[in-house]
């Protein structure tokens, strides 16, 4: 009874957030991140031995002042989510602004790679404005939650524009399908998933374990892979999801190599904003054999 209560409490604070005007839900969740920087944490230490492993160049304070930064934009990114899950077509539409280099109405058979920046479900864009662009539906593999209840809300809430969310334990084959249909597939490969299907690549001069999805299923299907990346706007007024033109080349013979050079992609980007990425993910957890985990 009293989980129920707090999911139901959980949905309610959601419905709350996704409220209020934009700029109070902004603030509050700058408010909140700052507060979280503050709070020693688990995922406070994360943060910081991502950013020493990932940035040894910057000193103790330069280190300091972007785990700080990173907090703050994580928690707005965290309020947001009331919009992502339950906010309307208008207020989708009102924060994230979608620019692309291709053609989103030729269903060409496509793989859109997302990153995981702070503002990595503005792919939620595609989804809510395909019927009045004529775009395809959006499918994409999500991960389980250990809630039950909001594993299958967030399903819901994300899907609630037609979209098509696959678990991605078991059902390639489905995605496979979606991908030859021409719907917008889109993949975030820049997490540790466990070793199943991954190589070691390098990221950050580390070697990091690191899915072959976007390779083996972008040469089994013959889509183009193109990068998709929603970051903030300079005034931090809204996001821009921005659709690149495919990757030269891609995929090869090789899925190691391609994946590494995914990375090396991935890395080129965070370096360009290096505060709004999820630096709160164990990216390293998985090591090469006889490697301790940094954690």
């Amino acid at each position: 009874m009293f989980n129920k209560l707090l999911n139901y409490s959980g949905v309610a604070l959601l419905k709350l957030l996704a409220s209020l005007p934009y700029n109070v839900l902004v603030t509050t969740g700058y408010g909140l991140g700052i507060l979280a920087a503050h709070i020693p944490s688990s995922r406070n230490r994360v943060v910081q031995k991502n950013l020493e492993l990932c940035f040894p160049e910057l000193s103790p304070q330069e280190i300091n002042q972007l785990r700080k930064d990173h907090w703050r934009l994580l928690g707005r990114s965290l309020v947001e989510k009331s919009i992502i899950w339950l906010g309307s077509k208008k207020q989708l539409a009102d924060m994230i602004e979608v620019r692309s280099e291709v053609d989103l109405n030729d269903r060409q058979p496509r793989i859109l790679v997302n990153m995981h920046f702070i503002g990595i479900e503005g792919s939620i864009i595609l989804s809510a404005l395909a019927q009045e662009k004529g775009w395809p539906r959006t499918s994409g593999f999500f991960q389980r939650m250990k809630s039950p209840f909001f594993n299958k809300k967030i399903i819901e809430w994300r899907n609630r524009f037609g979209g098509n969310s696959i678990d991605r334990q078991g059902n390639s084959l489905e995605l496979i399908r979606e991908i030859r249909k021409g719907s917008f597939i889109i993949i975030a490969p820049d997490i540790d998933l466990g070793l199943k299907d991954s190589t070691f690549a390098p990221f950050f001069n580390i070697q990091t374990n690191t899915i072959t999805a976007v390779s083996r299923l972008a040469k089994i299907t013959g889509a183009e892979v193109c990068m998709m990346i929603t970051t903030l706007k300079k005034n931090e007024a809204g996001y821009i999801c921005n659709v690149s033109k495919p990757l030269e080349n891609f995929p090869t013979e090789n899925p190691e190599a391609d994946t590494a050079r995914l990375n090396q992609i991935f890395e080129k980007e965070i370096s360009l904003r290096p505060a709004e990425y999820y630096w709160v993910h164990k990216r390293f957890k998985n090591r090469p054999p006889n490697e301790a985990s940094p954690y």
